[in-house]
């Protein structure tokens, strides 16, 4: 973008950047980055507009991938079902009913062979929101990629890998605090050698809103546990300078435009100071990466295209608050899973941003406003009350033993939710301005049968693969479970010999137990 002019439709020139007349203000690329990460922002790069996209088998996912790709998504989201969440394969009895219900059905890598075919990991960045299962996922991946051929040191992509929010406010957890903490950290070191582009996690505070708290709570308990994690690494002797450069974060974007504009400002100047305090000196291992995405839980069932405003709103915070990566829901997903239509609209709205508004030509658009700014200095004063409490019980695994996160989110919730009952919070067309007769959306459903194909695809998969060598991989991982060695290269050597996820993650149960 050197030398290329920015101008207004009437022909004003854009500066890349504006700061009050004395010219001393902080700037964008600069220590503690209240301003964006980057010097020139959307000027050099637009955010990485993803798509989150997952449902029924991998087979039905990979069309929907190849219909993003074509429409101009920049790199891959994926949802995962609940069973393969919370390590179950698809003909598990407590499977039942939820096969490639609320994401995609992943038993094996031949799942992942098939949900990727035809795309290149080498030349897309993948997402994907995976947490108890995290590590076995990632190792699909990485077991894709090799058999495709392709240097690891060239991968890159994110993986959530954030086990503490599960806790708080998720519920996708299968092991105990401590033996998931190894898991990550796990993660961490051996993608530090062997995968260096990879964020290893993915530290999200869009589950703990969706859960019901304030935009002050989600930054508060996002970067508390991230504190955690930066703890947990050093303990197990990581340099702070070389992984906390692979971690990134994930936040919600909600209605309240200033508020969440701020809310991300404050974001990036806090965890900077939080690094720095715990030994980080490389400018890259201080700098707060963040994926947006629009709140799905402020979307209504009532009047669904309402939603396509709220969605744009949402986008437009998330990309004047400085976001790396966004993903923009579907206006009908409150009612089902999005349709096609509904994610090409989606994925138009970030587009007519990026080309058409002009907010991506100047850096940090908002700053200087006296409202913003002192909105900033706020919600990051309300968010280090928190976190000052939460580092006085022990830090967030404490915090969440004594369900001090939980009761606070649950609190948050219901003070919502009453405000919205008693109209004294409107929500446009769900406690004003009704309408009788809606028109109504249509609705995407997964096919029942889903479990049964998946079923079908596993004692297929068992009868061809060699067991003897599947078991021999699954008890070389119960040992090393039980010792203190790193379980990333024996899961990737299990999944290469197509041990399903049931599998590996019940070897783990054995060894660690269920929370």
């Amino acid at each position: 973008m050197a030398g290329k002019k920015f101008t207004t439709t009437s022909g004003i020139e854009i500066k890349e950047v504006y700061t009050r007349p004395s010219g001393m203000d902080e700037l964008p690329g600069e220590f503690p980055y209240t301003r964006g990460i980057q010097k020139d922002m959307y000027r050099g790069k637009p955010w990485t507009m993803r798509q989150y996209a997952g449902f029924s088998t991998a087979e039905e996912s990979n069309k929907r991938y190849h219909y993003l790709l074509s429409q101009g998504t920049m790199g891959l989201s994926v949802a995962f079902d609940l069973p393969t969440q919370i390590g179950y394969d698809s003909d598990h009895e407590l499977a039942e009913g939820e096969v490639g219900k609320v994401g995609v059905a992943i038993d094996s890598l031949q799942d992942m062979e098939i949900l990727f075919d035809g795309i290149k990991l080498q030349d897309i960045t993948t997402s994907m929101t995976i947490n108890a299962t995290a590590s076995i996922l990632l190792a699909m991946y990485i077991a894709l990629a090799k058999k495709q051929g392709e240097d690891l040191a060239k991968i890159s992509g994110t993986i959530q890998n954030d086990i503490l929010k599960e806790y708080a406010a998720r519920g996708t957890y299968i092991y105990p605090p401590a033996p998931s903490m190894r898991l990550i950290t796990d993660v961490f070191e051996y993608c530090s050698k062997e995968v260096p582009k990879w964020n290893t996690i993915s530290i999200s505070g869009y589950h703990i809103r969706e859960a019901g708290s304030t935009a002050v709570q989600e930054l508060a308990f996002t970067l508390a546990n991230g504190k955690t994690y930066l703890k947990a690494a050093i303990e197990k002797g990581l340099d702070i300078d070389v992984f906390a450069k692979r971690l990134s974060f994930f936040f919600n974007c909600h209605n309240n435009f200033f508020e969440e504009v701020a809310k991300f400002r404050a974001a990036r100047r806090m965890w900077a100071n939080i690094t720095k305090e715990l030994g980080a000196t490389d400018v890259s291992a201080q700098k707060l990466r963040f994926h947006a995405q629009t709140g799905g839980s402020t979307l209504t069932a009532q009047q669904p295209l309402n939603n396509i405003v709220r969605v744009s709103m949402q986008a437009l915070a998330a990309v004047l608050g400085g976001t790396q990566s966004l993903h923009t829901n579907g206006y009908d997903e409150a009612l089902s899973l999005p349709t096609e239509s509904a994610a090409k609209i989606a994925l138009r709205t970030q587009q007519i941003i990026a080309f058409e508004s002009g907010v991506t030509d100047t850096v940090d658009p908002l700053a200087g406003s006296y409202f913003v700014e002192a909105l900033t200095d706020e919600i990051e004063a309300a968010a280090y009350t928190y976190i000052d409490k939460i580092d006085a019980m022990g830090g967030s695994v404490k915090a969440i033993e004594q369900d001090y996160m939980q009761q606070e989110i649950a609190r948050s919730a219901y003070l919502y939710q009453n405000e919205v009952e008693t109209g004294e919070r409107i929500v446009v067309g769900v406690n004003k301005l009704t309408e009788q007769d809606e028109i109504k959306a249509p609705v995407f459903r997964v096919d029942d049968t889903i479990r049964q194909k998946q079923t079908e695809k596993l004692r297929s998969l068992k009868a061809q693969r060699d067991n003897t060598t599947v078991k021999q991989c699954l008890q070389h991982l119960e040992t090393a479970a039980r010792g203190t060695d790193n379980l990333m290269p024996l899961i990737i050597e299990a999944v290469e010999n197509y041990a399903t996820l049931g599998e590996i993650a019940d070897t783990l149960r054995h060894v660690f137990g269920e929370y």
